[in-house]
C-alpha cells in the first residue's frame, strides 16, 4: 500500500489513471451496439488495422498525438469500408472478410514500423509492443485531452443517436420504413468504433481493446432486458474494470492494459454465476424450485387416481411414483402444509382443495393432449408424454385460450372426460349460437353475477334469443326487447338451453 500512495504522488498516475476511466466508459457504453450486432470480430479487426495508419502519419506528422490519431481513424475507416464492401459484394463469408483485412493492413503496418526502424539512428520509431499491449504510464497531457475530446464525441452520439441505433439494431427492416438508413447508421458507428479504438491503443493497445468493448458489455446485457440499462451498466463495469486494473497493475507491479482485461473478466464471470435472471448459481436453484414443484404436482395428480380408486395411501403412492420412501414423504408433508392432504402415517387423505388443485392438472394434461392430436396433428400415442411436461407449464390464460380454440371439449383423445374449470358454469351463454333460444338458469356462480342480471333484467327462467355477437358485446332478444351484456358476464352465466 506504501508504493500505491507513493506512486499517487506522481502527476503521471492521475493522468493515467483519467485516461483509463474514461476508456473504460467509452469502450463500455459502445460495446453495446458492436456485442447486439454481432460486431465483436470487427472491433477486433479495427483495433489491427489501424497500424498502417498510424505508421504513416508517423511518417508525415511525427510523433504528435493528432497526427497519430488521425492516421489511425483513416486507417480504420479503410477497413471498416473494405470489410463490409467484401461482405456484400464478394462471395465471402463475414468472418473470412474480416479475417483478409485486418491481417492484410496488421502485416502492412508491421512492414512499416519494420521499415522506419532501419533508418538512420535518432529516429524515434513507434514500439510495436505498446501498441499491442499498451502502455499507459506514458499517457501525456495532450493524449488526455484527446482522450476527453473523443470520449465526449462518442457518448454524444450515443445519446442524440439512441433511436437510431436502437431501431436499426433490433429492427432493421422497420428502420428502414421510417427513413433511417441502415447503411449511414453502421458506417457512422464503425466511425464512432475507430475512433474509440484509437483513444484505447494507448492505454490498453490493440489486443487489450477488444476487451473493453465487449467483455463489459457482455456483462451488463447478462444483468438486464433494457438497452439503455445495459447501456449505463456497461460504462460503469468499464471504468471499474480500468480503475480496479490499473490499482492492481501498480500493486503487483504488472501490465496494466492485461490488468484491466482480466479485472473486467472477472466481472463478467461473477454476473455469469449470480445475474438474477440469467446467472447460473440462480438458473440452477430456479430450476431446483420448478423440478420440485413438478414432483409436488406429480403427486398431488397420482393421490387424486388412487382416490378416484379407492385405493389412496403411502404405500399405493410409493409404488406409483419413481420417487424414493423420504422423498415422497417430504412432499407429502409439503402438500399436507398447503392444505392439500391430510397425513396421518401411511393414511393419505386428499381434502377438497387438494381435488380441486389436482383437478386443474388433470384438465391441463388432457386439454393439451386435445390441442396435440386436434390442431397438431400427432397421434394419440405421441401426446402423453409432451402433455406430461407441459402441463405444469401452462397457465390458466394459456389453458383458458385453448379450451375455447377446441370449442371446450368433454373428453380427451382417449376419450377421458375433460374437467370443467373450476367457477366455469355447466353450461355459459357465451357457447350460445346467433338465433339459438336458451333461458336464464336458476343457479348461478355466485351472488354478485345474479344481481348482474337483475339489474339487466334477466331473471331466473327467463327466456331468450342471441341476436347478436360482436365486438365485445353480446345482444339479446326478449320479447322484441334488446339487452346487451359483456362477453366477460356471459362467460358467467348459466343458461338452459
Amino acid at each position: 500500500m506504501d508504493q500505491l500512495y507513493y506512486f499517487f504522488q506522481l502527476d503521471l498516475a492521475y493522468k493515467a489513471l483519467a485516461a483509463s476511466a474514461m476508456v473504460g466508459l467509452m469502450c463500455g457504453m459502445l460495446g453495446c451496439f458492436i456485442v447486439l450486432r454481432n460486431m465483436a470480430m470487427i472491433g477486433d479487426a479495427l483495433s489491427h488495422a489501424v497500424l498502417p495508419g498510424v505508421v504513416v502519419a508517423f511518417v508525415l506528422f511525427g510523433n504528435t498525438a493528432l497526427g497519430i490519431f488521425t492516421g489511425a481513424v483513416m486507417a480504420g475507416l479503410v477497413a471498416a469500408v473494405g470489410i463490409t464492401w467484401l461482405q456484400h459484394n464478394v462471395n465471402t463469408k463475414n468472418d473470412a472478410a474480416i479475417g483478409i483485412v485486418f491481417t492484410a493492413m496488421f502485416a502492412m503496418g508491421v512492414m512499416g514500423i519494420s521499415r522506419i526502424s532501419k533508418q538512420e539512428s535518432g529516429v524515434h520509431v513507434p514500439d510495436l509492443t505498446d501498441f499491442l499491449f499498451g502502455n499507459v504510464l506514458s499517457v501525456s497531457s495532450q493524449d488526455v485531452n484527446l482522450t476527453i475530446g473523443i470520449m465526449i464525441y462518442v457518448l454524444l452520439s450515443i445519446i442524440v443517436f439512441y433511436r437510431f441505433f436502437f431501431a436499426t439494431t433490433f429492427q432493421p427492416v422497420i428502420a428502414e420504413t421510417m427513413g433511417i438508413s441502415t447503411k449511414v447508421i453502421h458506417y457512422y458507428l464503425m466511425l464512432l468504433l475507430s475512433v474509440a479504438v484509437v483513444a484505447s491503443l494507448t492505454t490498453v493497445g490493440v489486443i487489450m481493446v477488444v476487451a473493453m468493448l465487449i467483455t463489459p458489455a457482455a456483462t451488463a446485457l447478462l444483468l438486464t432486458d433494457r438497452l439503455h440499462w445495459a447501456v449505463g451498466f456497461s460504462g460503469l463495469i468499464g471504468v471499474m474494470a480500468a480503475v480496479v486494473g490499473f490499482i492492481l497493475a501498480v500493486i503487483f507491479e504488472t501490465t496494466p492494459g492485461p490488468a484491466m482485461t482480466v479485472v473486467a473478466t472477472l466481472f463478467y464471470l461473477i454476473a455469469a454465476l449470480f445475474a438474477p435472471k440469467r446467472g447460473l448459481v440462480f438458473r440452477f436453484f430456479r430450476k431446483r424450485k420448478l423440478q420440485r414443484k413438478i414432483e409436488l404436482e406429480d403427486t398431488l395428480k397420482q393421490a387424486l387416481k388412487l382416490n378416484n380408486k379407492g385405493v389412496l395411501s403411502f404405500p399405493t403412492l410409493l409404488e406409483k411414483l419413481a420417487f424414493k420412501k423420504s422423498a415422497l414423504r417430504t412432499h407429502l408433508n409439503a402438500l399436507s402444509k398447503d392444505g392439500f392432504i391430510k397425513l396421518n402415517n401411511n393414511k393419505v387423505t386428499l381434502t377438497t382443495s387438494g381435488q380441486q388443485e389436482a383437478t386443474k392438472l388433470v384438465r391441463a394434461h388432457r386439454l393439451w393432449e386435445t390441442y396435440l392430436v386436434q390442431e397438431m396433428g400427432l397421434t394419440e400415442e405421441q401426446i402423453h408424454e409432451d402433455a406430461e411436461k407441459y402441463e405444469h407449464l401452462l397457465t390458466e390464460e394459456i389453458l383458458d385460450e385453448v379450451d375455447q380454440k377446441l370449442g371446450f371439449p368433454a373428453t380427451d383423445p382417449h376419450g377421458s372426460p375433460i374437467p370443467k374449470k373450476l367457477g366455469i358454469p355447466d353450461f355459459p351463454l357465451i357457447n350460445l349460437q346467433i338465433l339459438q333460444h336458451a333461458k336464464i338458469a336458476q343457479q348461478q356462480m355466485n351472488e354478485h353475477i345474479t344481481a348482474q342480471l337483475w339489474k339487466l333484467g334477466l331473471l331466473p327462467n327467463t327466456t331468450f334469443t342471441i341476436k347478436k355477437i360482436e365486438g365485445d358485446l353480446v345482444e339479446l332478444d326478449i320479447n322484441g326487447k334488446e339487452i346487451r351484456l359483456s362477453k366477460q358476464l356471459a362467460r358467467q352465466v348459466n343458461v338452459l338451453s
